[in-house]
């Protein structure tokens, strides 16, 4: 497929980044709105990248931003959601409706091509409200018409500079002496950023990606206790850690809520009780997935000159 403009919905965040710069890499436009342009300082210098602010649920908005896109990426993806039935109404908005409102704007614009990123785990009658939620997502992406090419992709726990997973965690060892966790013992296959941009970028090339439904992983299956026991090396800050039931990984949770930006929320703590595993081969299109050890050292390690910087960075937001 010959690609010259591709509009990245959602993509200012840490994943959108790493595709804008592997379309970058290939000398495709990228068009990415965002509510605060004065944040996307990391975009702004990428060649063949424009940054607008646009409100992306504004259905008026999307039609003006995909006009003449040859492709569209839907990234938008939110943890946390005031409760409701199947699904709150913060996750109806972002993983429902949204997604509703990118296909028919596509189809409006004759935008061809679309790749929405989802989530390992999405099930209609998943434990969580955002499982049921990223189903009911899916959902609305396979029900458009043939006018429309579309792939679906579902990571797993997605790591790399900038997370907000590992580097959480690493900031947890630095900040407690004891880490009480929920979910100890719930099953997880990282998968690398730049691995997620790359199949974004095979999927937008390859006609025969089309109409699938791709999960993504990493090489190696970790339960959370492992990954938080090696992210606390990583920093010099080994912690004991103290696995929580989930009676009290609820109570733990139901009080985080109270913050205005809650590290956990008991909704997160029942997507827990399903593995994030994948089901298959890691990657699709035989690509081998980066292994976590071969690339967290880099900046988490303490022997990282760069690391040390990187909290400051983090505070900075960039």
């Amino acid at each position: 497929m010959n690609l010259n403009r591709v509009v990245l919905v959602g993509g200012s965040g840490f994943v959108g980044s790493a595709i804008a710069n592997r379309l970058c890499e290939a000398g495709v436009r990228a068009l990415i709105p965002t509510r605060r342009r004065s944040r996307t300082g990391h975009l702004l210098l990428l060649p063949n990248t424009e940054v607008v602010e646009a409100d992306v649920h504004d259905p008026a908005a999307l039609g003006r931003l995909f006009a003449g896109a040859d492709a569209v990426v839907s990234l938008v993806g939110i943890l946390h959601s005031r409760p409701g039935s199947p699904y709150g109404p913060d996750f109806a908005r972002a993983h429902v409706e949204l997604p509703k409102r990118i296909v028919a704007a596509c189809r409006a614009a004759g935008v061809p091509r679309l790749v929405h990123v989802s989530a390992l785990g999405a099930d209609a009658n998943g434990p969580s409200e955002y499982q049921r939620s990223k189903a009911a997502g899916e959902a609305a992406i396979r029900s458009t018409g043939a006018d429309l090419a579309w792939t679906i992709l579902r990571p797993s726990v997605i790591f790399g500079r900038g997370d907000r997973f590992l580097n959480l965690f690493a900031d947890l060892a630095r900040a407690f002496p004891v880490l009480p966790l929920a979910g100890a013992n719930a099953r997880f296959q990282p998968v690398y950023v730049e691995d997620v941009a790359e199949v974004v970028w095979r999927c937008l090339q390859d006609p025969g990606a089309a109409g699938q439904i791709f999960e993504l992983a990493g090489p190696a299956v970790y339960t959370l206790r492992q990954l938080v026991e090696y992210v606390s090396a990583q920093v010099g800050c080994p912690r004991p850690i103290v696995p929580l039931p989930e009676s009290l990984a609820l109570l733990q949770a139901g009080l985080m809520e109270l913050a205005p930006q809650p590290l956990m929320s008991r909704d997160n703590v029942r997507s827990m009780r399903a593995d994030n595993v994948a089901s298959g081969v890691p990657l699709p299109f035989g690509l081998r997935p980066t292994a976590l050890e071969a690339v967290v050292p880099t900046w988490l390690g303490t022997q990282s000159t760069r690391a040390r910087y990187y909290p400051f960075r983090r505070g900075a937001r960039r």
